[in-house]
């Protein structure tokens, strides 16, 4: 049963999702991957999918096998959904620029796209073709002329299905870490990218983290997690609902409420238990709510903000009256995404209405941003001074360069000198 408990008495833990010993079989997988290419990736798929592999990307027969098995209605849905993640991300587009500070000098920035990237969408026991588009789209807007996908094998038709729609060039049959090597080293079926973005196990994660500097990442993602922000007028099986959404993601997933209200508390609580007998992840959802849920009570939903920023949860519930104003003038800072009113659940923002759902987890919200376009473009700078513009700075970037000891710099300029 949920934990419901005084705003004193908490204290949020943040979960630590390494250990040595993950670290020391990732390492080992890597190099493994480094230096035998397609052989280690298809022992590692056999060793640990019990999957025998002669090729690791995905046919075209294979692509239209799985299109025709995927039923129209959800192929409409999936197209819905992509216009609009599309909507949304295409107003991220950012354009160089390029000025004029006095006569002779012009200094700009150039916004570049990234060339190749690798896409990571979880197998197992769920399928995730919301990863597919959330993850796709934000790069194809960006530009990116090759958006790989890597997923264990055993390819779900539906991975498929929103690869097509969202443009995605090749699919491999890879998971885990040995994925996430094949993407930074490349092997003999798969080409180097340049940036790994997406989420995964703790095996992933790790991966990122060890190949972070061969190429780029998005972030280290942690478990999922849910905070609401709720007074006694919601109805409390909608509270309960969103909870549960959450827990049935992982056994390590954090479902957690503030309110001010201990009758509500209960009620929610109350719904949880009555709700999750009927879940098919029961399990699941069980060990999260037992384990990371509380439902935190406070005195003024006022004292929220404070506690939310603190937390800087993944995804942000804020089911109060006027919760435009309660978002500002309460000053919630740190949230990966925010949800206002009680019919903007997190699964609308999961699939369906536009902002990314790859989200900073663990805290990490205090810091970092959602997946966007930006992931998917570097920028570049450029100088340019005429000889007449460069005689009138040559002075003091010659006194500059000698203050710091470079006389080699100040050499630089001073031999452009008139």
């Amino acid at each position: 049963m949920i934990k419901i408990i005084n705003s004193e008495k908490f204290f949020y833990s943040k979960r630590e999702i390494n250990s040595p010993d993950v670290s020391q079989t990732v390492r080992e997988i890597i190099e493994d991957v480094k230096a035998r290419g397609d052989a280690a990736v298809f022992e590692y798929e056999k060793k640990f999918d019990g999957v025998n592999l002669t090729s690791l990307e995905v046919t075209e027969g294979e692509k239209e096998k799985a299109l025709a098995s995927v039923s129209k209605d959800l192929l409409k849905i999936l197209e819905r959904a992509a216009k609009n993640i599309h909507d949304f991300h295409s107003k991220q587009v950012r354009n160089g620029f390029a000025f004029s500070n006095s006569e002779g000098v012009i200094l700009g920035q150039r916004v570049i796209p990234l060339e190749r990237v690798g896409l990571y969408v979880p197998g197992g026991t769920a399928a995730y073709p919301s990863t597919v588009l959330m993850n796709a789209i934000p790069a194809k807007i960006a530009g990116c002329e090759e958006i790989f996908i890597a997923t264990p094998p055993e390819v779900k038709p539906e991975i498929i299905a929103a690869a097509h729609v969202a443009g995605v060039n090749k699919i491999f049959k890879m998971g885990g870490a040995q994925a996430v090597a094949a993407f930074a080293y490349g092997t003999e079926s798969v080409k180097r990218v340049d940036k790994i973005v997406g989420p995964g196990n703790i095996f992933v994660a790790e991966a990122k983290r060890q190949v972070f500097g061969q190429v780029a990442i998005d972030m280290i993602a942690g478990p999922s997690e849910i905070l609401i922000i709720a007074d006694e007028k919601n109805n409390p099986a909608f509270i309960a609902a969103d909870m549960l959404a959450q827990a049935e993601h992982d056994k390590l997933a954090s479902a957690m409420l503030i309110t001010d209200s201990k009758i509500f508390a209960e009620k929610v609580s109350a719904e949880i238990e009555r709700q999750i007998k009927s879940l098919p992840r029961h399990e699941i959802a069980r060990s999260s709510i037992d384990n990371n849920g509380a439902i935190i009570l406070i005195e003024d939903l006022n004292q929220a903000a404070g506690l939310a920023n603190k937390i800087a949860p993944e995804h942000l519930e804020i089911c109060v009256e006027n919760s435009f104003e309660f978002l500002t003038a309460g000053k919630i800072r740190n949230a990966g995404s925010v949800f206002l009113g009680s019919y903007s659940p997190e699964a609308l923002g999961d699939y369906y209405a536009g902002p990314n759902h790859t989200l900073p987890t663990m805290g990490t919200a205090r810091f970092s941003s959602p997946l966007s376009v930006d992931d998917f473009v570097k920028k570049s700078q450029y100088i340019f001074y005429t000889p007449q513009a460069f005689q009138k700075a040559a002075s003091d970037i010659e006194i500059f360069a000698k203050s710091e000891g470079l006389d080699a710099h100040a050499n630089s300029a001073s031999i452009r000198k008139e």
